[in-house]
């Protein structure tokens, strides 16, 4: 075999080994985003269109995220926001609307207490899924809920739904099982 085949040879296995190299190292990282956002990542791969673009989006979320100044709350302030949390749902029962919007209102507080901007519901899941992907979609469905509920489109079972729901993402943020007692559907 001649030098110049030898060479030829060696460099297709060595551009064969970066292209395989490569290969791995995307589905490692794409496994990783699927990992860690869980059903967020299909969701969003479905929006971008494909996989490539789902991941694009999914690593500048992870780039933004990494940039916020996010805090642990001392056990003061998540105790009155525990209590603020159980004033809701016993407003619940006599204004149920009301105590969605409340519901709404206090979760957004707490994002901006733990760090999170919360200047566009759209930006606060983008920012959220990082870290809360397991409990995004309660919050999807409660705020859905919560803007039908403001022209008078959303049943009282509805409106129940949407507080089991910003319970979750609420919990998960303050840090789980924080707001004891049972499930507003166990209440009733």
């Amino acid at each position: 075999m001649s030098t110049g085949t030898l060479i030829a040879v060696i460099v297709a296995v060595v551009v064969v080994l970066i292209l395989v190299a490569a290969a791995v190292g995307m589905l490692v990282r794409r496994r990783r985003l699927r990992r860690d956002f869980g059903d967020e990542y299909d969701r969003v791969v479905e929006e971008q269109g494909g996989r490539t673009a789902a991941d694009s989006e999914l690593r500048e979320r992870q780039r933004r995220h990494d940039e916020l100044e996010l805090r642990e709350l001392s056990p003061e302030v998540r105790q009155r926001y525990a209590d603020e949390w159980r004033g809701v749902q016993e407003r619940f029962v006599d204004r149920p609307e009301g105590a969605v919007g409340e519901a709404d209102t206090l979760v957004t507080r707490l994002m901006r207490e733990r760090g999170y901007p919360a200047d566009g519901y759209e930006q606060q899941v983008q920012d959220l899924s990082v870290e809360h992907g397991r409990t995004l979609q309660h919050y999807r469905t409660a705020h859905a809920v919560n803007r039908r509920s403001e022209g008078g489109g959303a049943t009282t079972e509805e409106l129940r739904g949407a507080m089991v729901h910003y319970r979750a993402l609420f919990d998960d943020l303050l840090g789980s099982g924080a707001t004891g007692g049972a499930p507003l559907r166990d209440r009733e």
